[in-house]
């Protein structure tokens, strides 16, 4: 198993082979090494805006697979309620009822 730094500011992007196995009308694909370079230090949200459109417009707005994109960034400073899952002591919502199915 490889270990990566992941410190404030950074973010983790997780995705589908959809999206990069999205090709255009003359069958290349998309490049996303390269296009998701440009978008470096954008916060996760804009990030997901950009993976989300910008393959939409390579294949003329169909991708032929599943897409899934996930964006998980580290907020410089602390954060607040780290490690606590609804229904825990102190939860002020109360515990979740349900399957989650």
């Amino acid at each position: 198993m490889d270990e990566v730094p992941f410190g404030p500011g950074d973010t983790l992007l997780l995705r589908t082979d959809g999206v990069a196995e999205a090709r255009d009308r003359q069958g290349v694909f998309y490049p996303f090494a390269e296009r998701t370079a440009r978008w470096a230090g954008c916060p996760p949200g804009a990030l997901l805006d950009h993976v989300h459109r910008d393959p939409l417009a390579h294949t003329g707005g169909r991708l032929g697979g599943d897409v899934a994109l996930v964006a998980i960034g580290v907020r410089d400073g602390p954060v607040t309620g780290a490690g606590r899952f609804p229904g825990q002591a102190g939860d002020r919502d109360g515990p979740v009822t349900g399957t989650g199915r």
